[in-house]
């Protein structure tokens, strides 16, 4: 099913900036941390993924999820989420094997270690030959923001979750203790805060929201088995990438 005109059309005549589209979002979730010594190639790969040209199969989203269970080794991660926890422990619970760092999640569907960029690669590209998937938008409105869901049939489309998360571009982080202790580490799309905002039915739907923690924002579809049906990202800030040191 293909994105049609009308719901591009209504967000240009409610004034809002619709998210950059293409035929398919592939989301990456990288499950890392900043205690966790193995991970930073695997930030390095999602960020050299993050900066490469969409292709004429989509475009990929990496989401960084920092989880809490590495904070015992000296040094606390500042971007630790609790829900970045939660979500990866389903996903164990779906795939039938442990939680691990860097672990990557391709489109709810492929766990993988995160740094193997050759299985990483193929992953993306077995899900961008499944083709489009449900048509997804994400526009401003002022400090709101316009998810729009298009219609769809099919497995996955009855109980589906509207998913809202909050990211910020990037940030460098001079690691004092733990694993990384004197390590500088850039690190991209840093997952801050995510919000359920309800189920999707199967029908067009319109979702609005006040705008999350983070300098963007993304949307996910995700079906109940965690398949991802859709995803869009908003267009990025005017101020560019956030940067900062912690000490």
């Amino acid at each position: 099913m293909r994105p049609t005109l009308l719901i591009a059309a209504a967000l240009f005549c409610a004034g809002l900036l619709p998210a950059t589209a293409a035929q398919r979002i592939v989301v990456v979730e990288l499950f890392t941390s900043q205690s966790c010594s193995s991970c930073p190639p695997a930030e390095a790969l999602i960020g050299r993924l993050a900066r490469e040209t969409p292709g004429e199969r989509g475009d990929v989203l990496p989401l960084a999820f920092h989880v809490t269970y590495w904070n015992h080794l000296n040094w606390r991660d500042p971007f630790a989420l609790p829900a970045a926890s939660t979500r990866q422990e389903a996903y164990a619970a779906r795939f039938g094997g442990p939680t691990y760092t860097p672990q990557a999640v391709i489109n709810g569907r492929i766990g993988l270690v995160g740094s193997d960029e050759v299985g990483l690669r193929a992953a993306i590209a077995r899900v961008q030959e499944t083709g489009p998937g449900i048509p997804v938008t994400l526009g401003r409105d002022g400090e709101r923001v316009v998810a729009q869901i298009g219609a769809g049939t099919g497995a996955g489309t009855d109980g589906a979750r509207v998913l809202l998360i909050g990211y910020d571009p990037s940030h460098t982080t001079r690691v004092l203790r733990g694993e990384n202790a004197g390590r500088t580490i850039e690190q991209i799309n840093i997952v801050r805060s995510l919000q359920d905002l309800g189920r999707w039915s199967g029908m067009a739907a319109t979702f609005t929201s006040t705008r999350p923690e983070g300098a963007s924002a993304a949307l996910l579809l995700q079906a109940v088995d965690g398949r991802i049906l859709g995803a869009a990202r908003l267009a990025a800030a005017p101020a560019g990438t956030v940067q900062e040191a912690v000490r």
